[in-house]
């Protein structure tokens, strides 16, 4: 009896991992969406098939590269200059990745590996606001299944972008883009209203981002400055509880 009492609460305690999981991850999922539909529409507007748009999302999820690369397919540009500008515009997620494992450093490597496979910036972001789940003993279940949930709508959504691409008006697909800011606001407001210096610390990411684009002239650059200045003003603004 005592065993089934244990196994029952473990497994409730799973089922409410992946509840708040999956109410975390629907902000995620609906802004995803639209944004991978216009994916889809681009990439087969840039002569793309089916099959190499939805492999793409099942093998990079990486919405920013995605549409750097596809608008770089268009343009003719070469294979190498490709990988080059989609590799330094995702090198935040080294950052990413190094904060995230802090984090999760007590967690089993089977959990670690998918987790780091699948951080986003936005999924990094609702990580980051739901640090508290690392020291819950079913947390990680909480972070697999808001990172699932948010892959698969990626996925659906640029497999629906393929099969519109040559039905939806450029104007629309275009338009769809504004869901991507939608997303982050919705992201951003709830933890400014916890703690305003949040709300600091992403005015001084846009802050660097434009000073470093207007030094550079390369978005991948700029993004990887933004990020790496605005995280380690964190160090100094953040309460010590929630800068770790």
């Amino acid at each position: 009896m005592e065993t089934k009492t244990v196994e029952r609460t473990v497994s409730s305690g799973v089922q409410q991992a992946i509840q708040r999981g999956i109410v975390a991850g629907l902000p995620i999922v609906f802004g995803y969406v639209p944004i991978a539909i216009t994916y889809g529409v681009l990439a087969k507007q840039a002569g793309l098939s089916l099959l190499e748009i939805t492999s793409m999302s099942v093998l990079v999820f990486a919405g920013a590269a995605q549409f750097v690369a596809v608008s770089m397919m268009n343009a003719g540009a070469l294979f190498a200059e490709i990988v080059l500008a989609t590799f330094i515009l995702n090198l935040r997620h080294f950052v990413m990745s190094f904060s995230i494992m802090e984090r999760l450093r007590l967690a089993p490597l089977k959990w670690k590996v998918p987790i780091s496979l699948g951080l986003t910036d936005e999924t990094f972001s609702v990580a980051s606001l739901n640090s508290s789940e690392a020291r819950q003993k079913e947390g990680m279940w909480f972070y697999g299944t808001m990172i699932i949930i948010s892959y698969l709508a990626w996925i659906v959504g640029s497999f629906a972008g393929g099969v519109l691409g040559e039905v939806i008006p450029d104007a629309l697909s275009q338009s769809m883009g504004i869901a991507l800011y939608a997303m982050f606001i919705a992201l951003l407001v709830p933890s400014v209203k916890a703690e305003w210096r949040i709300g600091m610390i992403a005015l001084l990411a846009m802050i660097i981002n434009v000073a470093a684009y207007q030094l550079t002239s390369n978005q991948g650059w700029s993004i990887v400055i933004a990020t790496i200045g605005a995280g380690a003003s964190g160090i100094w603004l953040l309460p010590e509880e929630d800068a770790s």
